[in-house]
């Protein structure tokens, strides 16, 4: 009896936990990685399909508790019994009942899930869907706008209740594209297109990152989708469709001279000042930074996009993300400082 006691104590216990761990791992809905505050269609259909299976699993968890309990407090043997145990004899409903259960159970669990994966990778999509190339690069990701003609770096802008078309591609290893609370986590792959379909239903900022390891800085790989209104995204496209803005106070102008002499020309791209051309112009090794004081974070996402950050991150590339192809330039002082003035004022 004292065993029977220990095994209701671990079983007791073990419940208590699970549900201790499950509650406080989902209850915080505003954490920023947070996969159950869906943000869109796909995400909703994810979480749906999440719930299910959760169902079928607990009604499977209380049947076999259910069984256990019976064979332990029923059925079993105690000791000073005076008869032997029953001997039953094979039971064919039985039997077709554990074969077929289970059987059901898996096609209950099988028709949504190739449901759910067939809807997240349609075939057609409308012709008003927006097109947005994702390259994965070691360690940080390119966003360009075919339609737009738009690059940008480690943070995208798409509008609410818009058909959102991701395609994504590999520059060099295979990466996972992943934001929690919109859905979907899909590789990326060289000499792969794979892409990702969804519509954004609320407004806001939200995070992502590569899933799969990738190298020295693969933690390091992160990055911002920011949804906006249908006003705020075409004012954000205006913005960026337009020239770089031309630097006005001394600091800017000077740095605007080191930028052109210094490496970053060859990596980096200001649209009609630097960069090698691909098809829109956008940056050949490094990203485009056009536009780059209107972001909100740098070097893979990783710092918010400050002075004082970006002239660490120029420093010492390497200290602040191990193995970043960026070179150290050496630039100390008011170059430094001039080169961040000018920087900061590409908005």
């Amino acid at each position: 009896m004292r065993s029977v006691s220990r095994l209701n104590k671990f079983v007791g216990s073990g419940l208590l936990a699970a549900m201790v761990f499950a509650f406080f791992g989902c209850g915080n809905f505003n954490a920023p990685m947070q996969t159950f505050a869906s943000g869109s269609d796909l995400a909703k259909w994810i979480t749906s399909l999440y719930i299910q299976i959760t169902i079928w699993d607990s009604i499977v968890l209380a049947i076999v508790l259910i069984v256990l309990a019976l064979a332990i407090f029923v059925f079993s043997t105690r000791e000073g019994d005076p008869t032997e145990p029953h001997e039953h004899e094979s039971d064919l409903m039985l039997e077709l009942a554990w074969t077929i259960a289970p059987a059901l159970i898996l096609m209950f669990i099988t028709i949504p899930t190739v449901r759910t994966i067939m809807r997240t990778q349609p075939s057609k999509w409308p012709a008003n869907a927006i097109t947005v190339q994702v390259h994965a690069h070691q360690w940080w990701w390119e966003f360009d706008y075919p339609g737009l003609h738009i690059a940008t770096g480690d943070e995208v802008h798409i509008p609410i209740n818009r058909v959102i078309h991701f395609e994504l591609y590999s520059d060099d290893i295979i990466h996972s594209f992943w934001i929690p609370a919109l859905g979907g986590k899909r590789d990326v792959i060289p000499g792969q297109v794979n892409q990702i379909t969804l519509i954004p239903s609320v407004t806001g900022e939200f995070y992502g990152q590569c899933a799969e390891f990738c190298g020295l800085s693969h933690a390091n790989m992160r990055f911002r989708m920011v949804v906006d209104t249908a006003d705020g995204f075409k004012q954000w496209v205006a913005a960026q469709q337009a020239p770089p803005v031309e630097p006005q106070e001394a600091a800017a102008k000077n740095g605007e001279k080191i930028f052109k002499n210094a490496p970053c020309a060859i990596c980096h791209t200001v649209r009609g000042i630097s960069g090698f051309s691909k098809q829109y112009d956008y940056g050949f090794r490094g990203p485009d930074l056009t536009h780059f004081g209107s972001r909100g974070t740098l070097a893979g996402s990783i710092f918010d996009n400050n002075p004082k950050n970006l002239a660490m991150w120029i420093q010492d590339p390497e200290k602040v993300k191990p193995g970043a192809r960026m070179p150290t330039l050496g630039l100390r002082g008011t170059d430094l400082h001039d080169l961040v003035a000018y920087l900061e004022s590409l908005k």
